[in-house]
């Protein structure tokens, strides 16, 4: 309703000031761009709806995989297939490089700090570096095998637990969990929540998903910068409290850190703190918690989110369910833990995580992306300042690609080369080129292993009685995909 009643005032306004039928033109008219038909002042922005990805993917189905839109006063390229895909993410990259700045990021100048954000040059690659060398290198990521392993096994026992009584699980909060403490042993050395306790860490979980569903959703304040002032969705006033609610936390972390530096954790917290010390990259507290910010955003939410649609999918198959026991049962032996080194040897385990991703990208456009300089793509000019959209989502589900598309089915991937790490743009859940979500090795390397060792300890039931939602796919979005209605689900003994 805010969103109608803020589009009506602005059509009053806007229409004493500028042509109310003016179209969005990139290039010659000879080569201009296909898209819908705009509406005066308000462009396109009627066509997004409350899923802005499922509403582009059918346009693209109209207008094809290259598609200009007027969102407000700002002109958007989506992108729509693997082919062009490849031209932005990898054969232009640098020219697409730079991200797009949203106003709610504005919220205690995140948008200048923080990795995910900050345009290409010294500052972002000083950052990337700290996360390659000390999180994500494969060095790193052996060295912490045991923790991640640790971590696995308090979900399990968490399970054993809700098992033992008969209770539900909350699939997407205990995955939460298990991602929160891992990301804080990581960085801090210790947990932030109690693995053992199905509300622990819900609040933050809570904060988290309203950071993602507020940097998602679409605010008006974007296409129509002059309501910039105004905020009148008051999406960045909300962000502000619930960036400060995090960055709190932060601040008291590196605090009692300080307070003890002779104790030596040798974790990111350490590096960090060593760097602004020792004056290197002139990295500033306010970076490392902004830093940190961006690693518990994207890296809890996601790897939950991902594992509560794989489990969401596979309950919804019992073949699939009854496939990958088989080949755990067979592999590592019923009832263990599944160790990253298992994965290797569990193709079909791989299988559903890749086909989880494909129709359930965790981050449904990317990371939105703005073009600082005209660039010519195929036959189009690209004007600067355009807002460039990829849609994994809807290329992820592209029938010219994927046999019976919407249908979830891992067997394709047995024999298919096609991989995440985004040199295939037919599959691009973490993005491509030089802004390839940098946690993607970590994730890769956790849901295979969460998502083997609950099917391989528990047979699993949902009563639809007392959970008749579980099986609702209806999905929540924001900058990532949740699922609407929580998966609830009985872990049940192994005979």
């Amino acid at each position: 309703m805010e969103f109608l009643v803020i589009i009506g005032l602005l059509i009053i306004c806007y229409a004493f000031i500028r042509s109310t039928f003016s179209l969005f033109v990139i290039g010659n008219p000879k080569n201009q761009l296909p898209g819908p038909n705009r509406l005066p002042i308000i462009g396109n922005l009627h066509l997004l709806g409350d899923q802005p990805h499922q509403s582009l993917a059918k346009l693209a189905k109209i207008h094809g995989p290259i598609m200009s839109l007027k969102l407000g006063q700002i002109n958007t390229l989506v992108i729509s297939s693997a082919e062009a895909a490849k031209e932005v993410l990898k054969n232009k990259d640098l020219a697409f490089s730079t991200r797009n700045i949203p106003d709610s990021l504005h919220a205690h100048n995140h948008y200048k700090y923080s990795v995910a954000f900050l345009p290409v040059g010294a500052t972002w690659r000083a950052l990337r570096k700290i996360l390659n060398s000390n999180m994500f290198s494969g060095k790193c990521l052996d060295d912490n095998q045991h923790l991640r392993s640790q971590k696995v096994r308090e979900l399990i026992a968490y399970c054993q637990k809700a098992s033992a009584s008969n209770n539900s699980v909350n699939i997407g909060r205990a995955a939460f969990r298990t991602s929160l403490n891992l990301l804080s042993n990581t960085i801090f050395s210790k947990d932030l929540t109690d693995p053992y306790d199905e509300d622990s860490g819900k609040e933050f979980k809570e904060v988290v998903s309203n950071i993602m569903v507020e940097v998602g959703k679409p605010n008006l304040v974007d296409y129509f910068p002059i309501l910039k002032k105004l905020d009148p969705q008051m999406i960045k006033m909300r962000l502000t409290s619930h960036f400060g609610t995090i960055l709190d936390m932060f601040e008291e972390l590196i605090k009692e850190r300080s307070m003890t530096q002779d104790e030596k954790k040798n974790d990111v917290l350490d590096v960090c703190l060593n760097i602004i010390q020792n004056n290197q990259d002139d990295m500033t507290r306010s970076q490392v918690k902004s830093l940190f910010l961006d690693l518990f955003a994207a890296g809890t939410d996601t790897t939950s989110n991902t594992l509560e649609w794989a489990m969401t999918e596979v309950l919804l198959n019992p073949h699939i369910m009854s496939k990958a026991k088989e080949e755990l049962e067979k592999v590592i032996g019923k009832g263990n833990i599944v160790t990253e080194d298992d994965v290797l040897r569990l193709p079909y385990l791989s299988c559903i995580v890749k086909e989880t991703l494909r129709l359930h990208p965790s981050i449904p456009f990317l990371l939105p992306r703005k073009l600082v300089n005209q660039v010519n793509l195929n036959e189009y000019v690209i004007p600067k300042g355009t807002l460039v959209l990829v849609n994994a989502y809807a290329i992820g589900r592209d029938p010219s690609i994927w046999e019976d598309s919407l249908k979830f089915t891992p067997e394709r991937f047995l024999k298919s080369q096609i991989d995440v790490r985004g040199l295939d743009f037919e599959l691009i859940p973490f993005g491509g080129g030089r802004r390839i979500c940098p946690g993607m090795p970590l994730a890769m390397r956790m849901i295979p292993v969460m998502l083997g060792s609950l099917l391989n300890n528990f047979d699993w039931n949902v009563d639809l009685k007392i959970e008749p939602k579980s099986f609702d796919m209806t999905e929540k979005f924001g900058i990532t995909i949740e699922k609407a209605s929580p998966l609830c689900a009985i872990p049940i003994p192994l005979n």
